[in-house]
C-alpha cells in the first residue's frame, strides 16, 4: 500500500487532532531511534556522489554501477519483502528499491515501522531499470539522517495555499517542483547577467545600504536608529549617487547587485524588499544604455529560455525585436495629443481637459501633462519591448537636458506586457544644475510634509570635482526573472516576500 500525508494547515478541528497524533507517533519512534542508539540527528555528513537528474540523463553510463545518494522520502510503498520509495534529492527525484534481503532484517524491518514520509535519508546501491522502464537505485545501504517530526502536506494536493507557499517557503520548495525550477532560473539568470557585464569590462562592486539622510527621488525609506552613534539613518531606496562618486573617482564602468528597500505599497510587481542592477560607464549616453540593454536582455533570454519568443502569461513576446519612441511620439500615436501643438501650458491642460485626463497638478506644466498622458494613454498598450526616451525635466532630476531641447532630457525607460523594466539617462554632470534641481525635490518632499528630507551635499561635493560624461541604468532583476520564468507576481521571484505577521 502507498503511504499517504495529511495537510498541515488550513484544516478543520479534526484534522489538527490528526496532525497533533501524527507528530506525537514521530516523536515517539524518535526516542525509539535514540533508545536504540541510532539517533539520526548524530549524523555528521553522508558522502554523496550521485544525484537524480544526472542518473536519469545518462542511464546508460550509470547502469549497474553503485551509486551514493541523499534526499528526503516523497513516497513509500510496501509489498512485503520489498518496498518502493521515492526519494527527493537536490536535482529532482529517483525512485528506490529496498528489499530484506539486502539491507537486513533488522533494517528492513526499521525501514517499514521507523521511517516516514518527510524524513532525509542516506542509501547506497546500483542502478537498475524496472521492469516498466523506471530508472531506480536497488538499495544495499540505508541509513536515516534526519528523522522530520511533522507530517508534509498531502502528496496529490501539495501545499497550494497561496499565502502558506509564501510564509512556508521551506514546505513549498519541498512540495512543488515547479518552485525549485523558478529559483535555479534565477540564479542562472543573475549568473548570466553577471557574465554579459564582466565580459564588457565593468567591475562588480558594493555601496552602504544605510544611510545617514533621506535621499532618492519620490521612494519612501525605511527609518532605523544607530544606537552606537546615537543616530536615525535611512535603508537606501537606491544605489546610484554612490556608484556615480565611484565614477567620479575613475572607475569607468561599474554596477551593483543590490537590495533595495521601498516603504511603499505591496501588488503584484512591486515588494518592499527587493533587488536592483544599476550600471554605470564613463564617457558613453543614454543611447548607448539602449543598445547594451537591449543586448543584455537578447543575450540572457537566450541562454536562460533558449529562445527570443517567450510566452508571458499567455502573451507571446519577442524579445529579439525592439521598438525605440520618444515620450511625445507615443503620446500622439496613443492618444492623439499633439506635444509639439502646445504653445503654452494652458494649451496642455486643455488637451488633457478634452481628452478626459483630471491632472494632479492644477498649475501642469507641459512636462507635467505629457507625462500624465503617458501613464493614462500609453503605458498599458506597450506590450513588445519598447524603449520609451526623451522624459520631460519635470520628472528627471538627475538626468542631463537635451542640448537640443531644455525641455526634456536624455532619459529613458523600457516597458514589456504593459510595465516598467528599466530606468536609464545620460547623468547630469553638471553640479550647478544638479543641486538647483535636487533642491527643488526637497522642498516639494517638505511641502508634503516630509520635513527629513534633505540635499545630499556630499553628492554635490563629488560632482564639483567632475563627474565625465556617463550613461547609467538600472533595471528591476525580480521583474527580468517574473517574465523569463513566467511568474505572475513578485511573490513567486522572491524566496521569502514580506509578509504581514500572523498571530
Amino acid at each position: 500500500m502507498e503511504e499517504k500525508n495529511t495537510p498541515v494547515a488550513a484544516n478543520p478541528p479534526a484534522e489538527e487532532e490528526t496532525l497533533i497524533e501524527q507528530a506525537r507517533i514521530r516523536r515517539e519512534k524518535l526516542a525509539k531511534l535514540q533508545a536504540e542508539g541510532k539517533n539520526p540527528y548524530e549524523q555528521v555528513k553522508y558522502p554523496v556522489d550521485a544525484d537524480s537528474e544526472t542518473i536519469k540523463a545518462n542511464f546508460e553510463a550509470y547502469e549497474g554501477k553503485t551509486v551514493a545518494m541523499a534526499g528526503r522520502m516523497m513516497s513509500r510503498r510496501i509489498m512485503g519483502k520489498a518496498s518502493f520509495s521515492h526519494i527527493a534529492d537536490r536535482s529532482g527525484s529517483i525512485q528506490i528499491y529496498v528489499t530484506r534481503q539486502d539491507i537486513g532484517e533488522e533494517n528492513y524491518m526499521s525501514y517499514k515501522k521507523d521511517y516516514d514520509i518527510g524524513d532525509i535519508v542516506g542509501f547506497k546501491g546500483f542502478v537498475f531499470k524496472t521492469q516498466t522502464g523506471e530508472i531506480s537505485v536497488h538499495v544495499t545501504e540505508m541509513i536515516m539522517l534526519t528523522k522530520s517530526l511533522l507530517p508534509l502536506p498531502e502528496k496529490y494536493n501539495g501545499l497550494q495555499n497561496q499565502d502558506l507557499k509564501y510564509r512556508l517557503r521551506h514546505l513549498d520548495l519541498i512540495m512543488n517542483p515547479d518552485v525549485k525550477k523558478t529559483f535555479r532560473a534565477r540564479s542562472m539568470i543573475l549568473k548570466e547577467i553577471r557574465a554579459f557585464l564582466d565580459a564588457r569590462g565593468y567591475l562588480e562592486v558594493d555601496t552602504p545600504t544605510l544611510l545617514t539622510l533621506e535621499i532618492g527621488a519620490d521612494a519612501r525609506p525605511f527609518k532605523t536608529h544607530h544606537n552606537a552613534l546615537d543616530l536615525d539613518m535611512y535603508m537606501r531606496v537606491e544605489t546610484e549617487l554612490f556608484l556615480k562618486r565611484l565614477i567620479v573617482g575613475g572607475m569607468d564602468k561599474v554596477y551593483e547587485v543590490g537590495r533595495i528597500f521601498r516603504n511603499e505599497g505591496m501588488d503584484a510587481f512591486h515588494n518592499p524588499e527587493f533587488t536592483s542592477i544599476e550600471m554605470y560607464e564613463a564617457y558613453s549616453d543614454y543611447f548607448d544604455m539602449m543598445d547594451l540593454i537591449e543586448e543584455l536582455y537578447k543575450t540572457v533570454t537566450l541562454k536562460v529560455c533558449g529562445t527570443l519568443d517567450i510566452t508571458y502569461q499567455g502573451t507571446e513576446i519577442h524579445m529579439g525585436n525592439w521598438t525605440r519612441m520618444t515620450m511625445a511620439e507615443a503620446v500622439k500615436k496613443y492618444s492623439g495629443a499633439d506635444y509639439e501643438a502646445w504653445e503654452t501650458d494652458e494649451d496642455a491642460r486643455a488637451a488633457a481637459k478634452a481628452l478626459g485626463v483630471e491632472l494632479e497638478h492644477e498649475n501642469a506644466t507641459k512636462g507635467w501633462v505629457l507625462i500624465e498622458l503617458f501613464d493614462a494613454f500609453v503605458e498599458d498598450k506597450l506590450i513588445q519591448p519598447t524603449v520609451i526616451y526623451d522624459y520631460p525635466v519635470e520628472n528627471s532630476p538627475l538626468a542631463k537636458r537635451k542640448p537640443s531641447n531644455p525641455a526634456f532630457t536624455e532619459r529613458f525607460e523600457y516597458f514589456i506586457c504593459g510595465h516598467e523594466y528599466g530606468n536609464a539617462f545620460s547623468e547630469l554632470n553638471d553640479p550647478i544644475d544638479q543641486k538647483q534641481r535636487m533642491t527643488a525635490q526637497v522642498e516639494a518632499k517638505r511641502k508634503a510634509g516630509n520635513m527629513e528630507a534633505q540635499v545630499d551635499e556630499d553628492f554635490i561635493n563629488a560632482l564639483e570635482y567632475g563627474l565625465p560624461p556617463t550613461g547609467g541604468l538600472g533595471m528591476g532583476l525580480d521583474r527580468f526573472v517574473m517574465l523569463l520564468t513566467d511568474s505572475s507576481t513578485i511573490r513567486d521571484v522572491i524566496l521569502f516576500p514580506t509578509m504581514k505577521p500572523k498571530k
